[in-house]
C-alpha cells in the first residue's frame, strides 16, 4: 500500500484528503503541524507528502528541508500563498510540485499519481553517462572526472528531465510545467538561467554546449 503523509492545519481539509485517499486505497497518516509531520515521517516513512506552507509551529519550507535531508519521497505544496517567490522557494527546498488552494481533488490526485510514478521511474532508473559527466539517477547525484557536482533541486528536476528524453526535444512549455508547475509555463526565462548554470557546472565548454543544447524557440535536447 502506497503510504501518504499530508500535513495540514485545517481539520475540514485534512479530513476531506484523508477520506479521499483512503478510498482510493492510499495509507493515510495526518499532521497538523511541522514537528509533527516530520516526527511522523520519521516514524513511518512516507511513498509521498502532501505539505501546506502555513503551519503554526514551522514554516513549510522549512518542513521540506528538513524532510529532504533524508527523505526522497515527492513533495507536493498545497497552498494558499500564490507568489513566484513563495513557489520558487518551496520548489527550490526540494518540492516536486505546488497546488495552489483552493484546488480540484481531482487535480490533486491526478498530480500525486504523476508524482508517483515519477518517483518509479527513478527507483527503476540507469547510470546515464556522457563523456564529460555520469547522471545517477536513483541516487540524484552527478559525478565528473573532477569529483562530485553539486546541484539545487530545480538544477536537479530540469536535468532529470531532459536525459530521460535522450535525443528527444523537450518544449520550453513542458519543461516549465514539470519543474516549476502549470502556472510558469511562460517564464522561458527560468529556462534560460537555469540551463546557463547547468552548463557552466557540467559542460566542458559551457559558451559552446555539446550536452544539454538549445532548439530556439522550441526547447532543449539532451544528446548523450
Amino acid at each position: 500500500m502506497t503510504r501518504v503523509l499530508i500535513v495540514d492545519d485545517e481539520p475540514q481539509l485534512l479530513r476531506a484528503l484523508r477520506i479521499n485517499l483512503r478510498a482510493r486505497q492510499y495509507d493515510v497518516d495526518t499532521a497538523a503541524d511541522g514537528a509533527s509531520a516530520l516526527a511522523t515521517a520519521a516514524r513511518r516513512p512516507p511513498d509521498l507528502v502532501i505539505l501546506d506552507l502555513g503551519l503554526p509551529d514551522l514554516d513549510g519550507v522549512e518542513v521540506v528541508r528538513g524532510l529532504r535531508g533524508w527523505c526522497s519521497a515527492p513533495i507536493i505544496v498545497l497552498s494558499a500563498r500564490e507568489t513566484q517567490a513563495d513557489k520558487v522557494a518551496a520548489l527550490d527546498a526540494g518540492a516536486d510540485d505546488y497546488v495552489t488552494k483552493p484546488f480540484g481533488m481531482d487535480e490533486l490526485l491526478a498530480r500525486l499519481r504523476a508524482a508517483l510514478r515519477r518517483a518509479t521511474l527513478t527507483e527503476d532508473a540507469p547510470m546515464v553517462r556522457t563523456e564529460a559527466f555520469t547522471v545517477d539517477l536513483a541516487a540524484k547525484r552527478v559525478h565528473t572526472p573532477a569529483g562530485e557536482v553539486r546541484l539545487t533541486p530545480t538544477e536537479w528536476h530540469l536535468l532529470e528531465v531532459l536525459v530521460r528524453h535522450p535525443g528527444k526535444l523537450v518544449s520550453q512549455r513542458q519543461l516549465l510545467q514539470e519543474v516549476w508547475g502549470p502556472a510558469y509555463s511562460s517564464e522561458t526565462h527560468y529556462l534560460r538561467v537555469y540551463l546557463a548554470q547547468l552548463r557552466r557546472k557540467l559542460e566542458p565548454d559551457p559558451t559552446t554546449p555539446r550536452y544539454l543544447v538549445t532548439e530556439p524557440g522550441m526547447g532543449y535536447r539532451f544528446h548523450p
